[in-house]
């Protein structure tokens, strides 16, 4: 291992090293004039040198994986992964003329069966006491490593692909250069110390240097400012006028870009043809001009197809089941005979509507101990939950199916399958959506599940979502625009005596009011460790202090998987993803509650 972080010191280890005719080497380093690369693994046999670049994307042994495109062209979906690759072997080759240099890719293989129980316990994170880093500990047995789960791909043909064609399709900058022209371009920028020149498109609506409102004026910069305004010359003024990037399902963002057509207002029927729909419910173009003309116009009032949605309501049976899942894909499996990268399903939240009106928090699961499969249990307990009437039940997203068909062909394939596992997969089938394998249409089952997703985009348009149909920017847009909503959820009923009923809050008020607009109530979760000591607090290893959306969610989760903590941390956590899933649940209900307060009036 090369641990030197010092460029020229980390060079010479490993030129001293590498004299051996036979070694294996982490972090080496090289460089060849400005060019500067440490490989994550290089394995030298004599005079071939096996780079190894390593990195967390899934492969399939079982299934022919090509990284060539039909037209000899890298593969989009491999094309970033292998750049890097191709990088160190051109830096590799004239800084070690003479030798063999084959590339590989190493990563997990979906196809390997973990051999033994409990692997991912045996690589632990812990925290070093200066609370400046983490040590990594691993006792793997050789039990453990008797079926690999890492796999080395051979990229020589790819890579060799890279070196020897034109670079295109990444930057206008590169257009017709080879990609040693690229590395001496982008070297060049970089001892300079010069900034590339932009090349907006509709990647920016994912840009991750977007700084706020008040972060700008507290000073910050914002790099997506920076880069449109030397792109378009752009005054602070421009910003305040809606762009394209926020046009929901738009499919034209980078053409009308490169034209120069960035503002919403650019947009023409020649772009967006207006199409009717033959069946209930806005179409694509008929809700992306809702969204223009209500932009432009300033119209701030929702769009709620009454009639549609009333339509929708008729065939739903009391009591209304609001479920939400919480779940993780880790490469290391806890469990003999899984697989890298296979769903575990952690955690679900439950919430019913009688047809009174009437709301309870019903449910929940959660599993945070380390090394234990939970889907089975999950499913178990989800059963338990549904079964008890034929009430209609509502997912948000195609998420909670697609983690049930998983554990469906799951509980199938177990060469030892719980004893009840015909019930379970009966019960899955009965709730969700899948494809018949012969024919590969949809066969839905007696109970599958609403998805409130596609009803919002068939029924409802609130402009305070800008475009998106997420349950996060969607909640905030309903609880702003309905006087019902607030006067119900502005008091202290939730988790109150007489109130809504909850399993993790108490005397609680979802509608907080400030600047006279409704606050996110994600924005009102509490902090995860507001129970334990600041020096625990401090010292603890979730980077995360708030949970507020999934991925934090199934980080937080995974951090209790596989590093060392304290139970009074462990539970920290725990209360802190229930309360993150009932709000889930809960927003789910107050959309509905939205909805029907709307058909009412």
């Amino acid at each position: 291992m090369i641990n030197e972080v010092d460029y020229s010191r980390a060079e010479y280890m490993t030129t001293e090293l590498l004299q051996k005719d036979s070694i294996i080497l982490f972090e080496p380093a090289f460089s060849f004039k400005n060019l500067f690369m440490r490989a994550d693994i290089l394995k030298k046999e004599g005079n071939t040198l096996r780079l190894i670049e390593v990195k967390a994307k899934s492969y399939d042994s079982a299934k022919v994986v090509s990284f060539l495109s039909k037209n000899g062209s890298v593969s989009p979906d491999w094309l970033l992964y292998l750049l890097d690759v191709a990088f160190q072997v051109y830096v590799l080759k004239k800084a070690m003329p003479g030798y063999a240099v084959k590339p590989y890719l190493m990563m997990p293989d979906k196809s390997a069966k973990c051999p033994t129980n409990g692997m991912n316990q045996r690589i632990r994170i812990k925290r070093l006491p200066d609370g400046k880093g983490v040590e990594i500990y691993i006792k793997l047995t050789e039990e453990d490593l008797s079926e690999r789960i890492l796999v080395e791909v051979s990229v020589d043909e790819a890579v060799r692909a890279i070196l020897k064609d034109k670079v295109n399709k990444l930057h206008r900058l590169f257009d017709g250069k080879s990609i040693e022209e690229v590395i001496a371009l982008m070297a060049d920028y970089y001892e300079k110390g010069e900034k590339v020149k932009p090349q907006p498109g509709a990647r920016y609506q994912r840009c991750e240097f977007h700084a706020e409102e008040g972060e700008l004026e507290a000073g910050l910069r914002c790099g997506f400012r920076e880069c449109w305004r030397e792109s378009f010359g752009l005054t602070n003024d421009d910003f305040d006028r809606p762009t394209i990037l926020e046009l929901w399902n738009f499919r034209k963002k980078d053409e009308l870009i490169s034209e120069g057509r960035w503002r919403m207002e650019d947009v023409t029927e020649r772009d967006i043809p207006r199409e009717k729909g033959k069946t209930r419910g806005l179409t694509t173009s008929e809700r992306q001009w809702l969204q223009i003309e209500k932009t432009l116009s300033g119209d701030t009032s929702p769009h709620i197809d009454k009639e549609g949605l009333k339509g929708e309501m008729l065939s739903w049976k009391f009591p209304l089941h609001f479920i939400d899942f919480e779940t993780a894909m880790v490469a290391v499996p806890f469990n003999e005979g899984r697989h890298p990268y296979e769903t575990i399903a952690f955690q679900f939240s439950h919430h019913v509507v009688e047809r009174d009106g009437s709301v309870r928090h019903a449910g929940q699961f959660i599993e945070t101990r380390p090394g234990v499969f939970p889907n089975y249990e999950f499913v178990r307990a989800l059963k338990g939950e549904l079964e008890k009437d034929e009430g209609t039940i509502f997912k948000y997203g195609a998420h909670e199916n697609t983690c049930l068909n998983l554990i469906t062909a799951q509980l199938l394939e177990d060469p030892r399958p719980p004893a009840d596992a015909q019930e379970l997969v009966s019960f899955i089938r009965e709730i969700t959506e899948t494809r018949s394998l012969e024919t590969r249409e949809k066969v839905a089952g007696p109970r599958n599940m609403v998805d409130m997703l596609e009803l919002v985009k068939k029924y409802c348009y609130h402009p305070a979502a800008r475009g998106s149909n997420s349950v996060k920017a969607v909640l905030p847009a309903v609880l702003e625009g309905s006087p019902y909503l607030q006067e119900f959820y502005g008091k202290p009923i939730y988790g109150a005596e007489g109130g809504v009923k909850s399993s993790n809050f108490k005397d609680w008020t979802w509608v907080v009011k400030e600047n006279g607009h409704v606050r996110d109530p994600y924005s009102l979760l509490p902090k995860i460790f507001e129970d334990l000591d600041e020096e625990k607090t401090r010292d603890f290893l979730i980077a995360y202090e708030e949970i507020h959306e999934g991925g934090a969610a199934a980080m937080a989760w995974c951090k209790m998987q596989f590093s060392d903590m304290t139970d009074d941390e462990r539970e920290a956590i725990a209360r802190a993803l229930l309360k993150y899933c009932e709000l889930d649940t809960l927003a789910m209900v107050m959309i509905y509650q939205g909805w029907a307060d709307a058909i009412r009036r």
